[in-house]
């Protein structure tokens, strides 16, 4: 269930832009109220759509069809404004730096109901249901290694290379070379102005989570070679 408590950071999304990203945010603070107090105060303009507690409560901060403000400086597949493109959702979690924990079962839970509903609404393609640490990889590390991506894409949110029956392509040549990763990763739609390195660890945070050491490796290479094929195949 949806409450409402409003947040007044937004504005009005520019004419004729629709969303087509769902980004997801950790809170990164102490307590949950710290967090919310936050999100809600005028003079700290920044904000959210929704907000979702540990134990699955959930609230509406920000209208949908408004521009809440919670990206910061981002890009993603050729666009730099990606409030104005996007429904940001802040998880309740302190965070890397205030005791970074698994996101519990309950939160998942109702995450996976908005998710799907906000989905309905606007068309988002599975490839844009991303991490803050995709649009913003060398400011941001939320939701992080611990966040369930898989879980969020068996319920039909987002992609994930790593299930059960996957059908990875074929092995090439190029398969971990650098230069072919790093033009793989603009393809997919990460910044290109981010150096290697920081790139390709936002990519393993979200997609390889087992192993985050910024390396143009092979597996990694492989996962995202899959994805790009999964993204133009949906």
């Amino acid at each position: 269930m949806t409450e409402s408590f409003s947040s007044p950071n937004y504005d009005e999304r520019p004419h004729g832009v629709n969303v087509d990203i769902l980004l997801l945010h950790y809170t990164g603070m102490p307590t949950a109220q710290e967090a919310l107090e936050a999100l809600c105060d005028p003079a700290r303009e920044v904000s959210a759509h929704y907000f979702i507690y540990e134990n699955g409560k959930t609230l509406a901060l920000v209208p949908e069809e408004r521009r809440a403000w919670h990206a910061g400086k981002a890009y993603w597949r050729g666009h730099r404004d990606i409030n104005a493109r996007s429904i940001g959702i802040e998880l309740v979690n302190p965070g890397h730096e205030w005791g970074y924990q698994d996101f519990p079962a309950a939160q998942m839970d109702a995450l996976v109901e908005l998710a799907k509903g906000i989905l309905k609404r606007n068309p988002v393609p599975a490839r844009n249901v991303l991490a803050h640490s995709d649009v913003a990889p060398a400011r941001k590390q939320d939701p992080g290694h611990r966040f369930d991506w898989g879980r969020l894409a068996r319920e039909g949110v987002g992609l994930w290379a790593g299930q059960e029956g996957v059908e990875f392509p074929p092995p090439s040549p190029d398969l971990g070379n650098a230069d072919a990763f790093r033009r793989d990763l603009e393809c997919f739609g990460y910044d290109p102005d981010v150096p290697p390195d920081i790139a390709a660890t936002a990519f393993q945070r979200h997609y390889r989570p087992w192993r985050i050491d910024g390396n143009a490796d092979v597996e990694s290479h492989r996962i995202l070679r899959k994805l790009i094929a999964m993204a133009q195949e949906s």
